[in-house]
């Protein structure tokens, strides 16, 4: 089976905009512009959130390099294994990205079951709570598990509600830069 990575923007921003690129500081002032504004999904983060954010990040790379995986950056990109219509609700002018999966390298893109942040910290015992996939090693867990798009749409079964990629590499993604 083909599968696609999504990414979700809002068009007025554009793509692949990412705030753990930024020094802190600025990363910050934007966080907390973006929650004054009130507009947005992102509105709704904690004041912690870029911190718990960059340390949440780093274990995911660290986990990531102990499979093989050969990250470039320092931050991930984040994208989703497959469409997922609720993440258009987060922006005010949504658009998205389609990408085919094996433009990717292996060695580039880790996976979790949810979004990284509850997978990391949600307390609940599911066994791909806190760990980071391979591309071989998400296919067996959707095979077990199936597309969290598909049985959480309304996010009523818990907090996963995709399958999130961290893209590790920009070699593909500037291509897609606006």
């Amino acid at each position: 089976m083909t599968y696609s990575l999504y990414h979700y923007f809002d068009k007025h921003i554009g793509p692949f905009r990412n705030l753990s690129s930024l020094p802190i500081e600025r990363a910050l002032e934007i966080s907390n512009q973006i929650k004054q504004d009130g507009k947005m999904f992102a509105s709704k983060r904690s004041d912690d959130y870029m911190l718990i954010r960059r340390d949440l990040e780093r274990l995911a790379r660290e986990q990531f390099i102990a499979k093989g995986g050969k990250p470039r950056n320092p931050f991930p990109h984040y994208m989703t294994l497959e469409p997922c219509d609720w993440l258009k609700s987060w922006y005010l002018n949504p658009d998205w990205i389609a990408i085919d999966l094996d433009e990717f390298l292996e060695t580039s893109i880790s996976f979790t079951y949810g979004d990284l942040f509850p997978t990391m910290r949600y307390q609940d015992n599911k066994p791909y709570r806190r760990l980071v996939y391979t591309k071989q090693e998400i296919i067996r867990v959707m095979e077990e598990y199936g597309m969290p798009q598909d049985w959480n749409k309304n996010g009523d079964k818990g907090p996963e509600r995709y399958i999130e990629v961290q893209v590790w590499d920009d070699e593909v993604i500037q291509r897609y830069i606006l």
